[in-house]
């Protein structure tokens, strides 16, 4: 396994970003959760975890850079980044404002080429480098109401195969994990009867489990997964298949 590598992971701290962080740290690596917003549950992962949490806005370029050189000078050089952040701000096109838009494409797809920009030129100096992108089951079937999301995580699908095209050579792997629906303060906060609806077309009969996505996440980022490059691993149940 990627024992001793520093791993970033962005929306490291809560639902699927700390099922992430756990696994990776109980695989080895030294791991670095991202965060965006509470301070006071950051510190409290922190403290569960012992996992150390760095703030800063994934939307931004500059943020992430700095972000970036923090957890150098404190971990070492990042040699695997998981990119998990991710929000919703959900509606159907005739009502969706640019804003609701924006915010979405920046904090899901512009932060996949912020972070990316950040380290590949150390990990192609190195000549190792373990990249994951956390798609979505809605990135590669639609949803409805969801076409800023469902645009920002299909975007990440072909930056996941386009970079793993450029990365190759270089010992850097890239690959996409499509999650279905797991059962998240996201998902949670579905309406009772839509996820009843949303359960019963999910063949295995139950939600996703974080633990289900992070499994595959250790998987992809171990050293000797290096054959492994520009694909989409879909961590759904069967609810799609393609």
């Amino acid at each position: 396994m990627s024992k001793g590598r520093v791993a970033l992971v962005t929306g490291g701290t809560r639902g699927i970003g700390r099922a992430i962080s756990e696994h990776l740290r109980d695989a080895g690596c030294k791991v670095a959760a991202n965060y965006g917003g509470n301070d006071a549950a950051a510190e409290a992962f922190t403290k569960e975890t012992g996992i150390a949490a760095y703030k800063f806005d994934v939307s931004s370029f500059d943020s992430v850079k700095e972000g970036i050189e923090k957890i150098t000078k404190e971990l070492g050089p990042v040699e695997i980044v998981v990119n998990n952040a991710g929000i919703t701000r959900d509606g159907t096109l005739h009502k969706m404002s640019f804003e609701q838009w924006d915010a979405v494409i920046q904090t899901n797809l512009t932060s996949c080429y912020n972070t990316c920009k950040c380290v590949v030129d150390s990990m192609r100096e190195r000549g190792f480098g373990r990249i994951v992108n956390i798609g979505s089951i809605n990135g590669q079937a639609g949803q409805y109401g969801q076409v800023n999301y469902a645009a920002a995580k299909s975007g990440i699908h072909g930056f996941t195969k386009a970079l793993a095209q450029e990365g190759a050579a270089k010992g850097i792997t890239v690959n996409a994990i499509a999650p279905g629906y797991v059962d998240t303060d996201m998902v949670r906060a579905v309406p009772h009867h839509v996820l009843e609806k949303i359960i019963a077309k999910i063949p295995m009969g139950r939600l996703g489990r974080a633990a289900d996505i992070a499994r595959g996440v250790v998987f992809l980022t171990a050293d000797d997964a290096d054959f492994i490059t520009g694909s989409t691993l879909s961590i759904n149940g069967g609810q799609h298949m393609y």
